[in-house]
């Protein structure tokens, strides 16, 4: 193995393993068919599923948790961050706290739980008269001690916001990389909430992902010493990275300090890259909570039970919002905005 790779691992069922500062990642890909009414699938088509708790990808997709309509209704968070990166398809987004969102089709929700919050994320089928395919990484990055109980807030990185550029090499194969955190040859994400771990240059927070043409060559620049980096392989028939040929469906660990040359095989590639200065602080981890220590968990299950963060505003716990709302977030301090790209 080349001593730029520390480990390769199978990626397994969701969620794929992390390393500190990150806690939780899952790619979902859902091949939802057209949507009905209610923008959920044909009630014929959830005969048989286990509606409610369905994770079963029975014809290319789930409902998870959702009954009429995919996705996560009401549930809780404290004490760490979600990045929500939907790459097709649209989330509606509702929470304790009266804010709302749609957003979707190469849009990011970065989203500070901090001392608490609910939220439903639910997957809208729009359309009526062709597939609804959903894909989106949902990353969980911690916070440190200091800011777990800080406010809730969220920021929305819309999709003409989020740099992207392609590098195409000496045999004119292209590598197109996305950045949400982590600037790299001129490319500068909006700037994350200001609690964000990933706020503070000095983490070297990176959320990327690469796509590879086939035959493309690309190399991953190094980065400091003591950084926690993974390329995770999602898509594609493999490739070699320092030397090393990584099959699909892998997870790498790399050296920081070690730029990664990445030579791609026949077909094209996709790869998620998660990096970041590790906290280096005690994890207390149960369900939607993180806090440092077990005392602090049980403190946060008592708060939710007393204050449920809030409380629901809302008439049901998986809301949607109307078919024809088109892409908008209105936040928490009740500052409404949309895509530039959509005035």
């Amino acid at each position: 193995m080349s001593d730029a790779i520390i480990d390769i691992s199978p990626l397994g069922a969701p969620p794929w393993t992390t390393s500190d500062p990150f806690l939780f990642c899952v790619h979902h890909l859902d091949r939802f068919p057209e949507g009905n009414d209610e923008m959920g699938p044909d009630p014929e088509l959830l005969k048989g599923r286990p509606l409610g708790n369905d994770f079963t990808g029975k014809d290319g997709w789930s409902m998870y948790h959702g009954k009429k309509v995919p996705g996560f209704p009401q549930h809780p968070h404290r004490g760490f961050e979600t990045v929500t990166l939907a790459r097709q398809g649209f989330i509606d987004h509702t929470d304790s706290l009266g804010a709302k969102a749609r957003f979707g089709e190469g849009d990011v929700q970065w989203m500070t739980a901090g001392g608490g919050i609910v939220h439903s994320e639910m997957f809208p089928l729009i359309h009526r008269d062709r597939p609804n395919t959903t894909e989106l990484f949902q990353i969980w990055l911690n916070l440190p001690a200091d800011d777990k109980l800080v406010d809730p807030h969220f920021a929305m990185f819309w999709s003409d916001e989020v740099p992207q550029k392609s590098f195409v090499d000496d045999d004119g194969n292209e590598t197109t990389l996305t950045v949400v955190a982590g600037g790299y040859d001129g490319l500068t994400p909006p700037e994350p909430p200001p609690k964000s771990w990933a706020n503070d240059p000095e983490h070297h927070v990176a959320i990327w992902t690469l796509q590879l043409d086939p035959g493309a060559t690309w190399t991953v620049p190094e980065a400091p010493e003591g950084v926690n980096r993974s390329l995770y392989v999602f898509e594609g028939d493999g490739v070699t990275a320092a030397g090393q040929q990584i099959p699909n469906d892998r997870r790498v660990q790399v050296e920081p300090t070690e730029p990664i040359e990445l030579i791609n095989g026949a077909e094209p590639t996709e790869i998620l890259l998660l990096q970041g200065k590790p906290l280096d602080e005690p994890v207390a981890q149960q369900g939607p909570f993180v806090m440092n220590y077990p005392g602090e968990i049980r403190e946060a299950m008592l708060d939710y039970q007393k204050t449920r963060f809030g409380g629901w505003p809302w008439d049901e716990a998986a809301p949607t919002h109307p078919r024809d709302a088109g892409r908008f977030a209105v936040h928490i301090d009740g500052r409404e905005e949309r895509p530039q790209s959509d005035d």
